[in-house]
């Protein structure tokens, strides 16, 4: 269907891909893989379109669809074959409501309003986003942005499918939601996807091929057992197997569960939690966004010296929370306090200090023409935490030609380098792959050991398991669980990361196994 053939792009001296060669067959989910900003959203953009002429850059090779060159043809004269999401959803909204951005792609395409309406409809019900049709999209969480984004992409029934990220904002269980339905379409209806993520436990079980970008620009394309059982970035339960020196490697968790029969390990110790002062407290907080309340008479205590991660399914209110929490989103009720006082009461250079939040869009905090310019206004110590988090990023790159990793990681440098008391971080691992978050992971610790509090909204359950003692669980803008990591996880399977699934409790990580596996 789709032919990638000796695909080279770069910027002047700095090639992103060359000699890429690749082809995407009907009917086949073929998975883009590899370290943070090694050139997967670039390789999807030369296959929409969208690169080099919104890039910038120069491009060599050529692209066919079924034996036809397609490389110089526009984005939008490809728009009814090839359908594209990108990292930020709403950056390709045009429209309103929910009901009237499904549609607006058939509209463009000129499709009859009897069809029109039975595929919003369809669409609604695959995605579980009905109750979603007539409500302002500026009003949606990310989480179903996103879904409304992958939504109106499906209603034109486009033969490939190109997402980006498509799950990193979604709950486990709306993103296990979104890839079944994805593969119905790919096994039933014989659509074609290619998708670009880095968690690749959610993505890896649905997919037909994998193809890995290796960081010298060039790709290795193969099955995801063959090429997994070599990649610098694997899931949990490939890093677990080849611990184990299990062969073939797990690719499941049911796969990982029945090797893991023959184990005889001694549990991980269990690690104490001493009380902690309070470094923010939250009574009876209430946010509205209209008629629709995101958090509702809420109670929320902050300990210093302690990692806490945010988690609930989309929509639960998480992010409404963390701006009240900052001072700068409005609250209809409650008090919030810390030991300088209510952030909304302070002045916005002195609140940087007291409370610091990540937004949901770092790219928000992002405004100046350079790498090197953003690290110097925010001060020594920035450019080598961005190293720690993503290293090797070029000075002179403008913030906005960096992949959503790196502007993740840039936007993370400035808060954290102000050490803030409170650090209320809003998905920040959406773009980063496993090193990279097992360095955000370390930061974190180390700001928690010198007394700060940190607070961690996240769907990112693997990376719960790494960073966080507590877990407090919303929904419907309540608090319905809280308490330690390794409780909370174990009694929601949802929430828990793959370890647990396969060893139970209270496992959670690869390197509590290694280390018992060494002892044994």
């Amino acid at each position: 269907m789709i032919e990638l053939r000796d695909i080279t792009f770069g910027y002047d001296e700095r090639p992103v891909l060359a000699g890429v060669d690749l082809t995407i067959d009907d009917g086949e989910l073929v998975l883009v893989s590899g370290p943070t900003g090694v050139g997967k959203s670039t390789l999807l953009g030369v296959v929409t379109g969208l690169v080099p002429r919104f890039s910038g850059g120069t491009l060599s090779g050529d692209l066919l669809l079924d034996g036809v060159s397609i490389l110089r043809t526009a984005p939008r004269d490809r728009a009814h074959v090839v359908g594209y999401v990108g990292q930020d959803p709403a950056a390709g909204f045009v429209t309103d409501t929910v009901e009237e951005e499904l549609a607006y792609g058939m509209e463009q395409l000129g499709l009859a309003p009897e069809s029109m309406r039975r595929r919003v409809e369809e669409t609604l019900d695959l995605l579980g986003i009905a109750e979603l049709r007539h409500r302002d999209l500026r009003t949606l969480s990310g989480g179903q942005q996103q879904r409304v984004a992958i939504g109106s992409v499906l209603t034109t029934h486009p033969r490939l499918l190109v997402l980006d990220e498509p799950t990193s904002a979604l709950d486990p269980t709306a993103a296990e939601d979104v890839l079944a339905t994805l593969t119905r379409l790919v096994h039933d209806l014989g659509v074609s996807v290619l998708v670009a993520e880095h968690r690749l436990e959610r993505v890896v079980p649905f997919a037909d091929r994998m193809c890995l970008l290796t960081g010298d620009g060039r790709v290795q394309v193969g099955t995801p057992a063959e090429l997994l059982a070599h990649s610098p970035v694997v899931p949990p339960i490939v890093d677990l197997g080849r611990a184990a020196g299990w062969d073939p490697l797990p690719l499941t968790v049911r796969e990982a569960r029945r090797e893991a029969r023959a184990l005889d390990l001694t549990p991980p110790p269990q690690p104490t939690l001493v009380a902690a002062p309070a470094a923010l407290t939250a009574r009876r907080v209430t946010v509205s966004h209209g008629h629709t309340v995101a958090v509702r008479e809420l109670d929320l205590t902050l300990g210093a010296g302690l990692v806490t991660a945010l988690m609930g399914r989309n929509g639960s209110g998480k992010s409404s929370l963390l701006w009240a929490l900052q001072g700068t989103g409005r609250r209809q009720h409650g008090s919030i306090t810390t030991s300088d006082a209510d952030p909304a009461r302070l002045e916005a250079a002195q609140r940087r200090n007291v409370v610091g939040l990540l937004p949901q869009n770092a790219s928000d905090l992002l405004y100046l023409e350079t790498v090197d310019e953003e690290c110097a206004a925010g001060g020594a110590g920035t450019r080598a935490i961005l190293d720690r988090l993503v290293p090797g990023i070029p000075g002179d790159s403008h913030p906005r030609d960096l992949s959503e990793g790196q502007r993740l990681a840039l936007a993370l440098a400035l808060v954290l380098v102000a050490r803030p008391h409170v650090v209320l971080l809003d998905e920040p691992t959406r773009g980063l792959d496993y090193a990279a978050k097992r360095s955000l992971s370390g930061i974190l610790r180390a700001l928690a050991d010198d007394g700060h509090a940190v607070l961690v909204a996240t769907h990112d359950v693997e990376f719960t398991a790494l960073a966080a003692d507590e877990v407090v669980v919303m929904a419907e803008g309540e608090v319905v669980s809280s308490g330690p990591v390794r409780r909370v996880v174990a009694e929601s399977p949802a929430f828990a990361p793959q370890v647990t699934k396969v060893l139970g409790a209270p496992w959670l990580l690869v390197d509590e196994v290694v280390a018992a596996l060494e002892t044994a």
